[in-house]
């Protein structure tokens, strides 16, 4: 081989393993192959921000080049902040409205129960969706009357808004028919506060926030588990979607939710207390 072609040959060699070199330091956000850059802010649902916020923290380490944040104001207003672009995507724990949907694309991440919570030391362990009802509306008022104490009974619900009071509302069948006088909360933790720090209390939090400060009622004899919300046997439960408007959303938010799809993100929505939509299958 003459030397010219020898030094050509190597230069091409060289030229190539740079190439390969500086695609492999590149951080992954998904098929492109290159590290993603940004902001993605996105906001909604409390019942899912556990989630959000361990996924985004996985995925600015994967991509520092990525700002993200999600702010936890409600569901109604996660699709509202989506639609009109004031949100990257929206976080929402019901399904949506007809009116709602206009131009969004909806992709369900996860599923949940809902667990109907009470004070640790209430004797009552399970009650059923009809007791449930009444107790929300007003019709049933005292807990003797679901075979507890003899003591008045301190109904917590969420605010108007939240996807969490949309959806125990729409399962239960007392939509717009709160009692007047019940204890409105914002946010899951709020919630959980309040019936945690109240022996008369009863509320309704995301199974994602329930921990040892409080006491799971069964609901129809079932317990609100993972399994039971699976095999559909537990009544109070919803999908977890994120909600997008297809017009301005960009492809470092798109990165991020394909993310969340992926086997890694799944990882963490299961880590994080939600039920993987891969286990539904």
């Amino acid at each position: 081989m003459s030397l010219k072609k020898r030094v050509t040959g190597i230069a091409l060699a060289l030229v190539l393993g740079a190439s390969v070199f500086a695609f492999a330091g590149c951080g992954s956000s998904g098929d492109s192959g290159t590290a993603a850059s940004g902001e993605i802010n996105g906001g909604g649902s409390t019942s899912v921000q556990k989630i959000m916020d361990a996924a985004g923290e996985e995925f600015t380490a994967q991509n520092p080049d990525v700002q993200f944040t999600y702010s936890g104001t409600g569901s109604s207003d996660g699709i509202k902040g989506a639609a009109d672009g004031t949100y990257s995507f929206g976080g929402v724990s019901r399904e949506l409205k007809d009116e709602e949907k206009g131009d969004l694309t909806e992709q369900i991440f996860a599923y949940d129960g809902i667990a109907m919570i009470t004070h640790p030391s209430n004797p009552v362990t399970s009650i059923s969706s009809e007791d449930l009802t009444k107790i929300y509306t007003g019709e049933i008022t005292n807990w003797s009357q679901v075979g507890g104490n003899d003591a008045p009974i301190v109904v917590v619900s969420r605010e108007d808004g939240s996807g969490t009071r949309t959806a125990v509302e729409e399962l239960l069948g007392f939509e717009n028919k709160l009692k007047s006088d019940a204890t409105v909360k914002e946010g899951n933790g709020n919630v959980q506060t309040t019936v945690a720090g109240n022996e008369n209390a009863i509320g309704y939090v995301s199974l994602t926030f329930v921990d040892d400060t409080v006491k799971k009622l069964e609901v129809d004899g079932v317990e609100a588990t993972v399994e039971n919300v699976l095999n559909k046997s537990y009544p109070i439960s919803r999908p977890f979607l994120v909600v997008y408007n297809e017009s301005k959303v960009d492809d470092t938010t798109k990165a991020f939710l394909d993310f969340l799809m992926s086997d890694e993100g799944q990882n963490i929505v299961e880590k994080e207390g939600g039920i993987k939509v891969a286990d539904e299958q």
